[in-house]
């Protein structure tokens, strides 16, 4: 029981993020993707990107910590299965980090 209401949390901070119109943008247009840490990644460096990825990994983490702590887990096993969810829900021709290169999925 714990486990779907942590995976139903998890899903919830990855749509509430998606919707945002800045990373949509970021990610249709090659600038940003996501990273096997659960965080996203720079593609196409500008202030304006960094600023974004800054913000957005800042929501995340402080997002992992708390369902980290709420589920008695490690945040590092939070990262984890965040990757996991984002890789699965990441679009068709946006990108993932993927031994050390970006490919489009």
């Amino acid at each position: 029981m714990k486990l779907r209401l942590f995976i139903a949390a998890l899903t919830l901070v990855f749509s509430s993020l998606s919707f945002a119109l800045e990373l949509s943008e970021a990610k249709q247009e090659g600038l940003v993707g996501e990273q096997t840490n659960g965080y996203l990644g720079v593609i196409k460096s500008s202030p304006e990107v960094a600023k974004l990825v800054e913000e957005i990994n800042a929501l995340r983490k402080a997002k992992y910590a708390e369902l980290a702590a709420k589920n008695g887990i490690t945040l590092q096993q939070v990262e984890k299965l965040a990757a996991k969810k984002a890789y699965e829900k990441t679009e068709t021709g946006h990108y993932l980090k993927n031994n050390g290169e970006w490919i489009k999925k």
